[in-house]
């Protein structure tokens, strides 16, 4: 009885308003900040001032698992409980960003011109930042590949250089430490184990041909074969034109390029897209297959063959099952 008293008082203690004086602040909670976090901040910036009994209203209220992420401006000295309140409304200055998976930065630098009205130019610059790279320990020339796709509460008034920031922090905040001596008993690095999620991530189309679509690769390096990714591909033309091609065109595999892996054997010099932790993951724990060969089926999902034998035999199957389905939707109307 003692303990609700005292959290009761607590609850009435947070009614009180803040002084129409006290200074603004500007608060920035980034999507999948825990409660810890945002009440570290909220200290950090004089908002609250007694954590323990901002705890225990949260709990009390259970606002602990309601909050959101997002831009606030909160004055100084505001209860507990409208602090609370706020943060579990959410804030209309708060922009929703989706980065899906596979997105490239130019892909990004588009989205983020569009959704947030950021400068593509000032983005890209922000992923080649060398001074960034070195503080996050990118030893590549962008930030290609080490940008979590997920969907992201981002400031109205976050700039190219921030968000770059936002979605690298996202990506080493979800990067387990083990995968770093896993990659290195595989004989990859951690920006090799990256590039190759990104292939993966461009591949597969369902999570359960991620470990496979993994094993055909790591095969094909194992035996010094060619990788002939279609991603490489694609990422290669758009690097050096600006746009992507969902759909390749025979004449596409010969395109000079450093990333594409029908013309050069290995591993493209860096990741081709953001990839997944599910592809990262696809790619530390692949399927134990000796397949060599993949091919899209109609649902979506592969085909996995050992042979190129029946890899062709494969493919002539499933276009003539194309072919099947076109006729069974006979013409098309006007």
């Amino acid at each position: 009885m003692r303990r609700v008293g005292v959290l009761f008082a607590a609850m009435l203690a947070g009614c009180g308003g803040a002084d129409p004086s006290a200074p603004v602040e500007a608060v920035f909670l980034p999507a999948g900040t825990t409660f810890a976090q945002m009440t570290d901040s909220l200290v950090a910036h004089g908002i609250i001032t007694n954590r323990q009994t901002f705890a225990w209203i949260a709990r009390l209220g259970r606002f602990d698992r309601k909050l959101k992420a997002g831009f606030y401006e909160i004055r100084r000295g505001e209860s507990p409980l409208r602090v609370l309140r706020l943060l579990a409304a959410g804030s209309e200055k708060t922009f929703r960003l989706t980065i899906p998976e596979g997105f490239t930065i130019l892909d990004i630098a588009a989205t983020a011109e569009a959704t947030l009205g950021i400068p593509a130019d000032s983005f890209r610059a922000a992923a080649a930042d060398t001074a960034m790279l070195r503080e996050f320990e990118i030893d590549g020339r962008d930030f290609e590949g080490f940008l979590l796709p997920e969907t992201y509460f981002v400031s109205r008034l976050i700039s190219g250089r921030d968000l770059v920031r936002e979605l690298a922090t996202a990506f080493r905040r979800g990067w387990n430490p083990a995968w770093d001596p896993a990659a290195a008993a595989s004989g990859l690095t951690r920006r090799e184990l990256v590039t190759l999620a990104s292939i993966v991530e461009g591949e597969a189309r369902v999570d359960e041909d991620r470990p496979l679509v993994a094993a055909v690769y790591l095969n094909r390096l194992r035996l010094r074969m060619p990788l002939q990714a279609d991603p490489t591909v694609q990422y290669a033309i758009q690097r050096a034109t600006g746009q992507r091609k969902t759909r390749l065109l025979e004449r596409d595999y010969q395109f000079p390029s450093e990333f594409n892996t029908y013309l050069r054997m290995g591993l493209p010099p860096s990741p081709v897209g953001a990839p997944s932790l599910k592809s990262v993951e696809a790619v530390l724990a692949p399927a134990a297959v000796p397949y060599l060969f993949f091919v899209a089926g109609l649902d979506g999902k592969h085909v996995f063959t050992r042979t190129y034998r029946d890899h062709l035999r494969a493919i002539a199957k499933i276009r003539a099952a194309e072919r099947q389905a076109r006729r069974d939707r006979g013409p098309e109307g006007p």
